[in-house]
């Protein structure tokens, strides 16, 4: 299984709205067949596997991070593949909260005379899967924010000099969480001030996520960067009901795709339903870098599930440009409270990531 979940992998941020599964067939201790999610969402890990194992399929362990799918959409249902294939056993370590599926998958396997192992390496795969999961159970995708700075949490010098202040080596495992989510997010602010391309590079992949920027009134730069790239790698823009019809106009135009989310009790973008929005459409990871309003905005929604901080050994003052916003707190109870996950260098930086502490141990 734990083969399984580290295929699937291999799939995250290619195959939204579909999870990515993993799935290994072994006959006689022996792999005989191993696959995971194809980009797009299909085929899906079953298929793979099965098709690679042939006839060696018959009587095989099927091990898959996710229960097989019950439904009828672009394939068939892959429980009724395992079937057909005559596996021998099949072992899940996840249902699957979709409720086309939920227990339909594993019902239809054992109703054919199969036995069926459920829970094996379920808290890996809680946490593996936890976006598609996220999606299902709380209508919206997971939320990993990401807030790099000098090491007194500064993301600028007072005259706003901001690069670089992280090294190569964290600039490219950026790139490389920006390829592992569906998305990739920033707030108006940083999208005017910085017009950044959003766009994974220097990794050799021609795949890129999904632009998005929230921004209310869309007064974002029309000439720069982003404006060019918005017909070659997605790009979706959230913003109000009170956003000018010309401007949205002039961005879909260009090829990004407008969507409108109402506002919260500030009249600001509610950040709760900008989640919901991006659910909806069958995100299922949400990668965001800023800027800092919109990061403090987040966190006091308690929307971010994961922080991946970068901490470069550079010392910037009280002068310089917080790598916040103003969150309102008064009392440490009232702060958002994470979990240590990793730590770790990168070249002259620290690499940390924290989580929820309602995630770090999945029940």
């Amino acid at each position: 299984m734990a083969l399984a979940l580290a295929l699937g992998q291999r799939g995250q941020g290619r195959c939204w709205p579909n999870p990515a599964v993993g799935c290994v067939l072994v006959q006689s201790e022996r792999i005989v067949g191993r696959g995971w999610t194809q980009p797009g969402g299909r085929p899906h890990a079953e298929t793979v596997a099965l098709a690679q194992a042939g006839q060696a399929a018959e009587g095989a362990t099927a091990f898959v991070s996710l229960e097989p799918c019950a439904h009828h959409g672009k394939t068939p249902p892959c429980c009724d593949a395992l079937v057909a294939a005559r596996v021998g056993r099949v072992v899940i370590a996840l249902r699957d909260p979709d409720p086309r599926v939920d227990g339909g998958g594993v019902a239809r396997i054992r109703a054919a005379g199969i036995p069926v192992t459920e829970g094996v390496c379920a808290a890996e795969a809680e946490i593996a899967h936890f976006g598609f999961l996220s999606r299902q159970r709380r209508g919206r995708p997971a939320l990993t924010l990401k807030l790099a700075g000098s090491f007194d949490g500064r993301i600028a010098t007072a005259s706003g000099e901001s690069r670089w202040i992280t090294g190569p080596a964290a600039r490219r495992h950026v790139h490389a969480l920006r390829a592992r989510h569906d998305a990739v997010m920033v707030g108006g602010g940083t999208a005017r001030a910085d017009d950044p391309s959003l766009t994974v590079r220097d990794l050799g992949m021609a795949h890129q996520p999904v632009r998005v920027i929230v921004s209310r009134r869309l007064d974002l730069p029309e000439d720069g960067v982003m404006a060019r790239g918005a017909g070659t790698a997605p790009l979706w823009l959230l913003h109000g009901p009170d956003a000018p019809a010309d401007r949205i106009a002039r961005w879909q135009n260009r090829g990004a795709r407008c969507m409108v989310v109402q506002p919260g009790a500030d009249r600001q973008i509610d950040p709760a339903a900008c989640l919901a929005a991006l659910g909806a459409a069958g995100i299922n990871s949400v990668f965001c870098e800023g800027g800092g309003a919109f990061g403090a905005s987040l966190l006091a929604a308690g929307v971010v599930d994961d922080l991946i901080g970068y901490t470069a050994g550079l010392i910037l003052g009280a002068e310089g440009w917080p790598g916040l916003g103003a969150m309102g707190i008064s009392a440490l109870n009232q702060a958002p409270r994470f979990a240590l996950v990793e730590t770790r260098a990168l070249g002259d930086d620290i690499l940390h990531h924290w989580r929820r502490r309602a995630l770090s141990a999945p029940t």
